[in-house]
């Protein structure tokens, strides 16, 4: 084990030895009755249940979260938008109430993209206007790329796109050891530390943003899942052709961009800005990887906006911004 490593998991071992030790795995009804609402519904696809939320009427988004993450992220977008559309939004498979399918090794770029594709079919979702953050923008200009007469328009949130590290968040679930390590335990420390890598400001966080974390996390299955997650997405933000395909991609896309993320760096941002031939572009001071938790009410404002009308929103000038 190289140096680097060795710190890893030195800090590792350090952060879940000073907190509650997150082991073993949350009772799948206790989740359930905590972090389900009306809207929640879940569907079979394949040999997978997903659990989902569907609300408003009219155009369809549908909303994409990122690694280790859950629907609950776009809980202020979803408030916002649901006036004017049908917004549905997913855990993605390994995530959040949906948890691990038994039925896969990897939850690589095409299993994911299937099981979106089959999602959509069964609600008979024909087209819609995608939305992704991070893995699930990934996810979302691939599909776009993929399936052009399915997406109107598509968001892509601090979306992965080419080359690049990971965040230690996810190199911790690559690392021989660690990650084993890592599929035992998710103590509040280490679910705190996620989230506040992904933010831009710590202040904003709050204890029921870490205390979901946690207990979406200790979902079973949960946390082996990521590991496969981790691994599928190193070996792809490591080839440097990855955003070849951008180029070709003629959907009229939003990129928005946290400048504070150290997740997917503001260089991702940019190369966007040059390959994506039909786009715009809005950027956030001082917002990580997750501007729809960071500045809910101006990244929902802008979004609506822009599905409303395929045109980027005016800057809020003296208006209320963030929380």
């Amino acid at each position: 084990m190289n140096f680097t490593k060795l710190l890893l998991l030195i800090s590792m071992v350090a952060m879940s030895g000073c907190a509650y030790m997150g082991v073993g795995s949350r009772p799948l009804s206790e989740l359930t009755e905590k972090y389900t609402d009306e809207s929640s519904k879940f569907l079979a696809v394949d040999d997978l249940v997903i659990h989902y939320r569907d609300e408003g009427t009219g155009p369809v988004v549908l909303l994409l979260h990122g690694e280790t993450t859950s629907l609950h992220i776009w809980d202020a977008w979803a408030e916002k938008l649901k006036g004017d559309f049908r917004v549905i939004r997913m855990d993605l498979p390994g995530h959040g109430l949906t948890g691990p399918d038994q039925a896969t090794e990897t939850y690589d770029l095409d299993y994911m993209i299937t099981k979106v594709e089959h999602f959509m079919d069964k609600l008979n979702l024909r087209k819609v206007q995608m939305v992704g953050n991070s893995l699930g923008g990934y996810i979302t200009w691939n599909f776009a790329e993929r399936y052009p007469q399915r997406v109107e328009r598509m968001i892509l949130v601090n979306s992965i796109g080419y080359q690049q590290e990971l965040p230690s968040t996810l190199s911790y679930n690559t690392i021989p050891v660690l990650r084993e390590f890592n599929a035992l335990i998710l103590s509040w420390s280490k679910a705190q530390h996620r989230v506040e890598e992904a933010y831009g400001d710590d202040e904003k966080i709050t204890d029921d943003v870490i205390r979901r974390n946690q207990d979406l996390g200790l979902r079973k299955g949960n946390r082996s899942s990521l590991i496969k997650v981790a691994r599928t997405i190193e070996k792809d933000t490591d080839q440097r052709d990855l955003g070849n395909r951008i180029k070709y991609i003629q959907t009229p896309t939003l990129v928005m961009w946290g400048e504070e993320d150290e997740w997917t760096p503001v260089s991702v941002m940019k190369h966007f800005k040059v390959d994506l031939p039909n786009m715009d572009i809005i950027s956030y001071e001082g917002v990580g990887h997750l501007p729809m938790e960071e500045l809910p009410r101006q990244s929902a404002r802008d979004a609506l906006h822009y599905l409303q009308t395929g045109e980027p929103g005016e800057l809020p000038g003296n208006q209320e911004q963030g929380w």
